[in-house]
């Protein structure tokens, strides 16, 4: 939905001046979206329901622009409305056949943390609100991706020199709200096998620690798609260096994931999926198993959406049962 579009082009003589600064249009836009959630068991009873009900209250302004070497650059702000300030911002540069580079401040994805769960759902994941629930996946933060396609298979390349820096920040400043910690990289990649409707995705990556050790990350998986049926599965792997190492600042907990799922398409309007996610840690010999339902139907401008998850021995406690149920309207302009 197009709010309001605001021209950059009017600045003031002076600026004009003494600034070689891109000039453009950028556009605003929401949706409108109405939730219920409801939440209940063990894991859940610390988190308080004042109401059940809420409305989407995120803006994105957006805006690009193509630069006489025929590259295209474009920017993104997610504007946080009770404060005014941005919650996210990227900035991406297009170059044609040589990919992409994207800086993200605060949630840049891609890597291999683009394939952390890629099931097909017709609204969340198995695991959404579940309180403390685990999952070996890669960290998301601020840093740089590099993508592109060889030989039919995309592929993403990420770097952060320190994940945990999240805070808001402008050209020039730096974030002190967080610890230092190593630097993060990452490889994921996609390869849709010929024309079979077989899609094959891994890749393998560390984050860096504030105690200067590191997390390392694997993913391998495959999602299959014929008539209206996608099925996937997956197995992500996450070893602490911390584990084992006496006095060491985290956990040190190793963990395995699998997530396994179907979703299938009963009409143009209305799709149906379920999934399974199973957490193991070498902390304990109790896995976290969760699972949940997800429907979508859509009419006209009109989308319902509603999912119902639970979960046994939430992050990985013996008897920490949870459960979550929402229900999301909304409406296209």
């Amino acid at each position: 939905m197009n709010i309001k579009k605001i021209g950059l082009t009017a600045l003031a003589g002076s600026l004009i001046a003494t600034t070689t600064g891109f000039a453009g249009e950028v556009s605003i836009s929401g949706a409108a979206k109405l939730s219920y959630k409801d939440i209940a068991g063990t894991a859940n009873v610390a988190t308080t329901e004042a109401g059940v009900f809420a409305m989407d209250q995120e803006l994105t302004a957006s805006g690009s622009a193509e630069l006489d070497n025929g590259m295209t650059i474009s920017l993104s702000h997610g504007l946080a409305v009770s404060g005014g300030s941005s919650d996210t911002s990227s900035l991406t540069l297009d170059m044609g056949d040589m990919g992409s580079i994207t800086y993200n401040d605060t949630d840049l994805g891609n890597g291999l943390r683009a394939l952390k769960d890629k099931t097909p759902s017709a609204y969340e994941d198995a695991i959404d609100g579940i309180t403390g629930a685990v999952q070996a996946a890669m960290a998301t933060g601020q840093g740089f991706a590099y993508n592109n396609t060889f030989a039919g298979a995309a592929v993403s390349l990420v770097y952060s020199d320190n994940l945990g820096a999240t805070a808001d920040r402008s050209d020039g400043g730096q974030d002190t709200t967080s610890a230092g910690a190593s630097s993060s990289s990452s490889i994921g990649v996609t390869y849709p096998v010929l024309d079979l409707g077989l899609t094959v995705y891994g890749g393998v990556g560390s984050a860096g620690q504030a105690d200067g050790k590191e997390h390392d990350h694997n993913t391998l998986g495959a999602t299959y798609a014929f008539g209206p049926m996608t099925i996937n599965y997956q197995r992500n792997g996450m070893d602490d260096s911390d584990n084992g190492v006496t006095g060491a600042v985290s956990n040190g907990a190793d963990l395995t994931t699998h997530i396994m799922g179907v979703s299938f398409m009963v009409n143009d309007n209305l799709s149906v999926s379920y999934a399974e996610h199973d957490t193991a840690t070498s902390l304990s010999n109790v896995d976290q198993e969760a699972a949940g339902f997800s429907i979508a139907y859509s009419m006209g401008g009109m989308t319902l959406s509603a999912y119902h998850n639970e979960a046994d021995n939430a992050a990985n406690v013996s008897g920490s049962g949870a459960e979550a149920t929402e229900i999301l309207l909304s409406f296209a302009f």
